[in-house]
């Protein structure tokens, strides 16, 4: 016990590297913290504290105008309905449609498992281009639909590449032979055994593709005219292009620079209450499927 308690004693080296590593690591940190941190504390403070570079650590001024003259306007509660119905529809059917399709390319007895791997993984390196796919959008119908934001990516090869990982490591082809023996068919053990046991790569799929979703602008930006179907995302960009193009007169008045200087002041606040506001509902997912989230990595990243 003693040289067994001595070979696990720290030593002077041990020590010095494991502060070293701390005082990295935390440095690491603030960096990649601060800027959140600073988004958080401008979009409460006064716009006029905040152009003038005055806010750096604690909120100078507290004001929540930046959020008041966001929801003003009815078109940013819409666009965030809109929003996630597009993100809760598109990740059900990129889910439908990219489980299957990972756990049947994971099965050694697929006979044409390759070919169909091989043709996926060209649409990474290939593709159709914007023009071309704006086409086929139009002559399907799509244009100025959801579908249009949906339907295209509703199989992420990457996505897919990790979720056949997963099957071919966690899934045994024994289980498969145990089951048939038992009567259960390809169907049946695909729903009854393989999903329940998926409920890691299902949550880490379902955060990929949800985040994806709702970040998404430049494909509604592209095929969706309606305003009524404008996600929230793009609904935040038009205010921030509407806010950037306000025409002032050459000539102005003490009053009205004073009014400008206000609102080119509330304008730049208003950029960091809407990365807060688009932001809420991916960090309020996250808590609840970041065990899930780590190990779906690792199987990606290490087994794959």
């Amino acid at each position: 016990m003693e040289n067994r308690h001595h070979a696990l004693k720290r030593t002077r080296g041990d020590v010095i590297y494991d502060t070293v590593i701390f005082i990295i690591l935390t440095f690491i940190f603030f960096i990649v913290a601060y800027p959140l941190y600073f988004v958080v504390i401008s979009s409460i403070s006064d716009p006029i504290e905040v152009s003038a570079g005055k806010v750096v650590l604690t909120p100078v001024g507290f004001t929540l105008d930046g959020y008041t003259e966001v929801f003003k306007t009815k078109t940013v509660m819409r666009g965030f309905r809109n929003s996630l119905i597009i993100t809760v529809l598109g990740t059900f059917i990129n889910l439908l449609v990219t489980i299957p399709t990972s756990y049947a390319l994971s099965r050694p007895d697929f006979s044409l498992k390759r070919p169909i791997t091989l043709f996926y993984i060209v649409t990474m390196f290939v593709g159709g281009g914007m023009m071309p796919t704006y086409v086929i959008i139009r002559d399907t119908g799509l244009l100025d639909t959801w579908w249009a934001l949906i339907l295209p990516g509703c199989l992420g090869v990457y996505n897919m590449i990790v979720a056949r990982t997963f099957f071919k490591t966690n899934i045994p082809l024994e289980l498969m032979e145990a089951a048939k023996l038992d009567g259960c068919g390809n169907t049946k053990f695909f729903i009854y055994i393989v999903l329940p046991l998926s409920g890691a790569i299902t949550a880490i799929l379902s955060l990929y593709y949800g985040v994806g979703h709702w970040n998404s602008y430049f494909s509604a930006l592209i095929y969706i005219q309606k305003r009524e179907l404008w996600p929230l995302q793009l609904e935040l960009r038009n205010i921030l292009v509407l806010n950037s193009n306000i025409q002032t007169k050459q000539v102005m008045t003490e009053a009205e620079l004073l009014e400008k200087r206000r609102l080119e002041a509330l304008k730049e606040m208003m950029k960091y209450s809407l990365i807060i506001i688009s932001s809420i509902p991916v960090l309020i997912i996250y808590p609840f499927v970041q065990k899930h989230f780590v190990k779906g990595v690792m199987i990606g990243s290490v087994k794959g």
